[in-house]
């Protein structure tokens, strides 16, 4: 280890620690673009990645990638941040079909990968490896805690202001990783080949209050949800049971059958009282 000095703009010296010629260095000026990528259905994965982009970054350009059937461009800014929500330990297959479209050669990304307190499993390194393969090179990851998407007990009111103190932290120190230079590659949790993704028996359904607005079908990401000679249909081939149109609905007419909202919450019950912890990766 060595120290080097650093001179602010005011003449003032400040040390600069090195570990293997890697500099973490002790100024964190903010960046002045980034571009931030998320899914987000529900919004716990949009709270939590705005909240880290706004320790990174002075401007956000974000880019929804659940609107279907818009392409993505590659980012202009340095820094691409990308949230992505965690369905069975894997990363939604919209998301790694969206970001395949990117190019990322000669970009710095960072990854957020938000759970509902069960488990992300594979979902980071699968995230971090669909980027890698575009050519970003990953600098810095995360496994974020956001309130469960169907069983709002669990991880109720996540992210809070101590997810968002420790979430600001963190970015802090991307800041100094990516103002020092270094290269050193991210390791996060996650085996290949990938756990089998998550499957879909059921999908939403629409109540009798349903006013056929045509907002769930709209929203949905993968097309699943349509309306046809006056009925909402959702196929269950394409659902990936995100539960956009269930927070969409404004007659709040969508939800799941009784029988898989009641199996899915005697599953999760026993983690209605567990505080997972944010988990980072530099």
């Amino acid at each position: 280890m060595e120290q080097t000095p650093d001179t602010g703009a005011d003449g003032e010296v400040s040390a600069c620690i090195c570990y293997n010629k890697r500099c973490y260095g002790r100024r964190k000026a903010m960046l002045n673009m980034a571009e931030f990528y998320y899914f987000s259905p529900t919004g716990g994965t949009r709270k939590a990645g705005e909240i880290f982009c706004r320790g990174i970054s002075e401007h956000i350009k974000a880019v929804d990638l659940g609107v279907k059937d818009r392409a993505v461009t590659k980012p202009e800014s340095h820094l691409a941040v990308i949230a992505a929500p965690v369905y069975g330990g894997r990363i939604p297959s919209v998301v790694t079909k969206k970001l395949t479209e990117l190019d990322g050669r000669g970009k710095n990304a960072v990854t957020l990968a938000v759970y509902g307190t069960r488990a992300y499993e594979d979902a980071l390194l699968e995230l971090n490896r669909t980027l890698e393969g575009k050519g970003f090179y990953v600098a810095a990851s995360a496994a974020l805690v956001a309130q469960h998407s169907i069983v709002p007990e669990v991880g109720r009111g996540r992210p809070n202001r101590q997810d968002e103190e420790e979430i600001l932290a963190f970015a802090g120190k991307v800041l100094e990783k990516l103002e020092c230079g270094s290269d050193s590659p991210v390791k996060v949790p996650g085996n290949h080949p990938y756990k089998n993704g998550m499957s879909v028996t059921m999908t939403p359904v629409s109540s009798p209050d349903c006013c056929q607005c045509g907002k769930c079908a709209a929203i949905c990401p993968t097309g699943a949800v349509k309306m046809e000679n006056g009925e909402i249909l959702t196929e269950l081939e394409t659902c990936i049971m995100c539960m956009a149109c269930v927070a969409a609905c404004p007659k709040h007419a969508r939800a799941l059958p009784d029988v898989l909202q009641e199996k899915t919450e005697q599953k999760l019950a026993g983690l209605k009282s567990v505080h997972r912890e944010n988990e980072f990766f530099l």
